[in-house]
């Protein structure tokens, strides 16, 4: 099927006069998650990841994955279709360069930021319009067109009048006339406004413009999905108009200084506008920053949030405990209990993104996912990674706990590495540092402990999560690869290191982080920042050896184990509540 698909494709590419195209996973919206009708790359090759780039010449094609997608890619995809190639360690424009000497390379620019794009200097770039998957996908989803609704202002904590007048303050002070808001999550924290048109995320895919008297007009498919009660909420300083509308409300801007983030922008905008005789300005999009800094109601509702999540989560542990050494689970089985204990808790909307349920061998996949093709039985005296959170209207959650299957004793090299990877977990959690130190300066911290054994993980150690918005949020995270983004107060990231033995076993602790002020030291000559710890889960004690953790670290395990016994243990019936005291009892 995918041959044919290719071949379709190559028909095309020729009858446009190009000579290769490039397939990114992204939809217009530059989004980490797209909708069915986005899945371009899924359909092409068969590969489901969240991050990835295809290239199609006349000859040959490869398919470029990050360090999480390496075993998934190839089980997915063809070989001898598609070469496999690391999307950061032999990067797509590389490849172009030793296979692709000038040749016309065709892109669709709704789907590329400008700045991916010039990251492609010195290969001959040519857009076309339409997508030419688009013809050639003969059943196509259509375009998601769910109800915009209100996120009250219990949730968001600020209005979104004064959202708009502090981004737009931001404009006049540059001398920008407007604004492009091309990422879905901005428009919806802006507007203080939510969807369904993504399985986990809830957003409504909408464009906006913001202009710097504060005005907006958003641009969506089928605006008559914005109900009375929703028009009124945005108030009358909020336009609702057709996505067709959008290359004419661009061409109104001539003459005028237009702000996009060349980051999260697609081309296309750039592009349409200088045709249109703007002055395009690049700069970060107003609404990101704000947005990553939770404001005091987001920060209580996300500890509301976790502390009910919590409760599906130790009825999921206590039950794996007592069925996992039984035998008759699966990793479908096992995600889908946790499920159903998660559809009982209060405000419960959705999974915050698919369950990543393996074990043994499927656990060193990173972001495995468990489907009836794949779907592994849960074997006894083995490890198992369970990686998962929920979307409520007060917090979006994501945790991960790496569990033994029992009922026999762990190998002591499994409890060394997982050990290792806690200890580096602590580590990042427990930090105190200086204000306007970046997340890349931080990766380092969770990773010492694995170093010292001469380990690693590939992969960054934590992201930022969104308020009942993305689990995945920019623009500040634990990595490497990351941009350098100070961490302020209010910001929520993962801390998730974790260590992977391809053919055995995986491991990966998740908790969230809330960055907040630290009480000043004596002798301190500028502001520290801490973490709270958000997340109120045990770690698997039949995994931790003790003898390899420092006193304090002894001593932050109990601490936090009791913590999470007093928070969520009155909460339980009393089988659940007398397991989950015997796993916080003290390590020693």
């Amino acid at each position: 099927m995918m041959n044919e698909r290719l071949a379709e494709l190559r028909a095309a590419l020729a009858r446009a006069g190009v000579d290769g195209f490039l397939i990114p996973r992204s939809d217009e919206h530059l989004g980490e998650y797209v909708p069915p009708s986005g899945e371009r790359l899924a359909w092409m090759t068969g590969f489901t990841g969240s991050a990835g780039l295809a290239v199609v010449l006349a000859d040959k094609a490869a398919i470029f994955t990050d360090g999480r997608y390496t075993t998934q890619v190839q089980a997915e995809t063809d070989g001898t279709l598609f070469e496999r190639r690391h999307l950061t360690e032999e990067p797509p424009e590389a490849w172009l360069r030793a296979n692709a000497e000038g040749k016309r390379i065709g892109y669709d620019a709704w789907l590329h930021s400008e700045a991916a794009l010039k990251r492609m200097a010195g290969i001959q770039l040519v857009p076309i319009s339409p997508n030419p998957i688009d013809a050639i996908w003969k059943d196509r989803p259509v375009p998601p067109a769910t109800e915009v609704v209100p996120h009250p202002i219990e949730y968001a904590g600020e209005t979104a009048e004064a959202k708009r007048e502090a981004a737009a303050a931001q404009l006049r002070i540059a001398g920008e006339a407007a604004c492009v808001l091309a990422d879905a999550h901005s428009v919806a924290w802006l507007l203080n406004i939510r969807g369904a048109d993504l399985a986990h995320t809830p957003l409504a895919l909408a464009f906006a413009l913001l202009r710097q008297d504060g005005s907006v007009r958003m641009f969506l498919h089928a605006p008559e999905r914005v109900p009375a009660a929703t028009r009124a909420h945005l108030g009358n300083r909020v336009s609702i108009e057709p996505r067709s509308a959008l290359p004419a409300a661009l061409r109104e801007l001539a003459g005028q200084k237009v702000r996009l983030d060349p980051d999260v922008t697609s081309a296309w905008f750039a592009t349409t506008l200088r045709e249109a005789g703007a002055v395009v300005v690049a700069g970060e999009d107003p609404c990101r920053l704000p947005r990553a800094m939770k404001n005091a109601t987001e920060q209580q509702g996300s500890r509301n949030a976790h502390a009910r999540d919590s409760v599906a989560v130790a009825r999921f542990l206590a039950w794996f405990a007592a069925e996992a050494p039984k035998g008759g689970q699966s990793e479908v089985s096992a995600a889908n209990q946790l499920l159903a204990f998660r559809r009982e808790v209060q405000g419960f909307v959705a999974e915050s993104f698919p369950a990543i349920s393996g074990t043994g061998e499927n656990g060193a996949i990173v972001h495995y996912r468990a489907t009836e093709a794949t779907d592994r039985p849960i074997a006894a005296d083995e490890c198992y990674l369970i990686d998962s959170g929920g979307q409520f209207p007060d917090g979006t959650t994501d945790i991960t706990r790496t569990l033994w299957t029992g009922p026999g004793a762990a190998p002591a090299g499994l409890r060394a590495r997982y050990t290792a990877v806690l200890r580096g977990h602590i580590a990042l959690g427990t930090l105190r540092f200086p204000e306007g130190v970046a997340g890349p300066h931080l990766d380092a911290i969770a990773r010492r402990p694995l170093w010292d054994f001469g380990l690693d993980y590939d992969h960054g150690t934590g992201h930022g999560v969104g308020s009942f918005l993305s689990v995945h949020e920019g623009p500040a995270a634990f990595s490497r690869a990351a941009k350098v983004v100070p961490i302020r107060p209010g910001m929520i990231l993962s801390d998730e290191p974790g260590y992977y033995l391809p053919g055995q076993y995986g491991i990966r602790i998740e908790n969230l982080l809330l960055a907040r002020p630290a009480q000043p030291q004596p002798d301190q000559v500028r502001p520290f920042l801490e973490f709270e710890t958000l997340t109120l889960a045990p770690y698997a004690r039949a995994l931790i050896e003790p003898a390899l953790l420092t006193p304090a670290e002894l001593r932050w395990v109990d601490a936090y184990q009791a913590r999470v016994l007093a928070a969520v243990g009155h909460m339980l019936d009393e089988a659940t509540r007398g397991w989950l005291e015997a796993e916080c009892a003290p390590l020693l």
